[in-house]
């Protein structure tokens, strides 16, 4: 093991997951070649285009494809040649073997489009299929009408393009699928897709805003399929350090002839390179059963009614998912559940040592933070080789201050949507209100960036340079004020600044962006300046700086008290909107008055 020292946690360096970089080859227009009865079935019954929209929706996917139907072969052609073309699904008619025929020589033409074949499934269509000439097919799936499969399709084109950068480049993670089943891989790669993307869902909260969330999604767990043990071992040799599990049948084929023992062989293979990799093996023959146990993999009988479930249930247990669970190894009691990056620093010091090392040594830790995207610290912690129970509090030592790291850089640089529930120290500027932040916090925003992107500020001489906690209370909160107080016939009156300011002072002040300060408190306990941030301030060629009230806020235990003087002083920022002063300034500068509107920054300030 490498020594993990003070010294070299002092020099910790985290690396930043360039999740815009990920999932750069999408599908984004899809050829569907069908009869017009099939293409009926899938129109009107299956609403494939309107199913697949909605999927893509409700898992919070971009750019679902639109789906182009041809009715044969020629029409087809004549797409090919004037449209680009990301996939073709063709559903084989009468003739099954037009379909491969066509296929090879789509390929010749096409080389780059993947070619998927979606026929009913029947053993007269399976030994039909066997004897058919293959080279210009990529996948071969079973069509029941289940419009998820169409989904898990494109998905799976989806990260066989993009494994090679995403997972060697990146460090995206993928989980290992070895079938040969048409019938039983169509099955069930819908329940396993499903499952990964309401999964990635679920991690992305872990983002600061929506567009983060978007991003962090696309680190989801890559799905590889292989159908053979040559497949399945260039696979493992190409990806092994990056693979999250392996889920595996127990018969399939080796060298062209079926092996009853090939799950085997490929699972020990699999841990000759990757000792703790987990393993589950699907098989109909219960004699394999014992085997795999006493392997120590998970074994699923494929005869199960509850098969789909019982899947699902293993691969969020062993390779990661959902909240992290430390159980007592005698009693096998829950000892501690970790739901997030924030409760796993809470909760580092509460883990047993004996409990440490064991989910440690066996990458336990670093599997549940790859599974959520956070490639950052689980490359730390999987660096270190675990062996001695002496090394434990260095360990945990390293573990807390990389989740520290981690979490300082994220916030940073980062325009976060507040959120009570998460916000914390580690939390450096954050935004309430969907509006926009006004000139002052847009400069903010960029120092924090420029911050960010220079590492020496860091340590500059023994120095951090940061902004302070910022919070920016965004326009459209002063448009919610000023429309639901009724304010604006006052404010644009010629009444003077003294009885603007008293009629928004006894104005309401939103519920929900109280309960948000009263959060905001928890973390800032120091006085706050209030400052206006409007529209045309900071502008390049009529700034308005000087214009406009800035208002400090003491600092007192009291949070009532606290919370009446803030948004007292929030509200005296909105009036000095229509102070005499600045409607003269207005006028100067050609701008109209009911045009501006007001974002508040509310900064943390040094003293006491």
């Amino acid at each position: 093991m490498k020594n993990v020292t003070e010294s070299m946690l002092s020099r910790l360096y985290l690396k930043e997951t360039a999740f815009q970089n990920l999932m750069q080859k999408r599908i984004f227009n899809v050829l569907l070649i069908a009869t017009p009865y099939d293409a009926f079935i899938l129109e009107e019954d299956g609403r494939v285009e309107e199913q697949v929209y909605n999927e893509y929706v409700a898992l919070n996917l971009s750019s679902p494809p639109r789906f182009t139907k041809v009715a044969n072969y020629a029409e087809a052609y004549e797409e090919l040649a004037s449209k680009k073309y990301d996939l073709i699904i063709a559903m084989p008619g009468v003739d099954v073997s037009e379909t491969f025929r066509e296929a090879v020589h789509i390929d010749e033409l096409y080389p780059d489009i993947p070619f998927v074949v979606l026929t009913p499934f029947s053993k007269e269509v399976r030994r039909r299929i066997a004897n058919e000439d293959l080279r210009g097919v990529d996948y071969v799936f079973s069509w029941l009408g289940n419009v998820d499969l169409i989904l898990a399709i494109i998905k799976l084109i989806e990260d066989k393009m993009n494994a090679e950068h995403d997972i060697n480049e990146i460090g995206v993670q993928a989980i290992l699928f070895v079938e040969d089943s048409i019938r039983f891989y169509s099955s069930i790669l819908p329940y396993l897709f499903k499952f990964l993307l309401k999964q990635s869902m679920e991690f992305s909260t872990e983002a600061l805003n929506d567009h983060e969330r978007m991003l962090r999604m696309r680190g989801r767990p890559k799905v590889l399929v292989a159908r053979d043990y040559e497949e399945a071992c260039a696979l493992v040799d190409k990806y092994g350090d990056n693979i999250l599990g392996l889920v595996t049948d127990a018969r399939f084929p080796v060298n062209g002839e079926k092996n009853p023992d090939a799950g085997m062989m490929l699972a020990e293979y699999m841990r000759r390179k990757r000792p703790y990799t987990p393993v589950i093996m699907e098989s109909q023959e219960s004699a394999n059963r014992k085997r795999a146990e006493e392997a120590g993999y998970v074994f699923l009988d494929k005869e199960s009614k509850t098969l789909p479930i019982d899947l699902r249930n293993a691969v969020r247990r062993q390779f990661g998912f959902g909240d992290f669970i430390a159980y007592d190894p005698g009693t096998h009691e829950e000892v501690v559940r970790i739901k997030n990056l924030k409760q796993f620093q809470k909760e580092i010091f509460n883990i047993p040592d004996n409990l440490l090392f064991h989910y440690c040594s066996n990458n336990s830790i670093s599997r549940w933070l790859y599974s959520r995207a956070i490639f950052s610290i689980a490359d730390v912690l999987r660096n270190f080789n675990l062996t001695d129970p002496a090394d434990v509090p260095m360990v945990r030592k390293l573990v807390f201050e990389s989740i520290v790291r981690y979490r300082r850089m994220k916030n940073r640089g980062v325009v976060a949507v507040f959120n009570k529930d998460t916000y914390d120290d580690y939390s450096n500027f954050a935004r309430i209100g969907q509006g926009s932040m006004g000139g002052k916090g847009r400069g903010l925003a960029f120092i924090d960036q420029i911050i960010k992107r220079n590492p020496i500020c860091d340590d500059f001489n023994g120095v951090r340079i940061t902004i302070p906690h910022t919070l920016v209370v965004c326009t459209d909160i002063f448009d919610e004020f000023m429309d639901s107080n009724g304010l604006y016939p006052i404010a644009l009156s010629d009444a003077p600044d003294a009885e603007i300011l008293r009629h928004f002072l006894n104005a309401r002040f939103p519920d929900s962006v109280r309960e948000d300060f009263l959060a905001f408190f928890d973390v800032v306990k120091r006085p706050m300046a209030v400052r206006s941030s409007s529209l045309l301030e900071d502008s390049h060629y009529q700034p308005f700086a000087g214009i406009y009230s800035t208002y400090m806020v003491p600092y007192t235990e009291d949070k009532e008290e606290r919370l009446k003087m803030l948004t007292d002083a929030v509200k005296a920022v909105y009036a000095s909107v229509f102070f005499a002063d600045s409607k003269t300034y207005m006028n100067a500068t050609s701008n109209v008055i009911d045009q501006e509107k007001m974002a508040v920054v509310l900064q943390e300030v040094v003293g006491n």
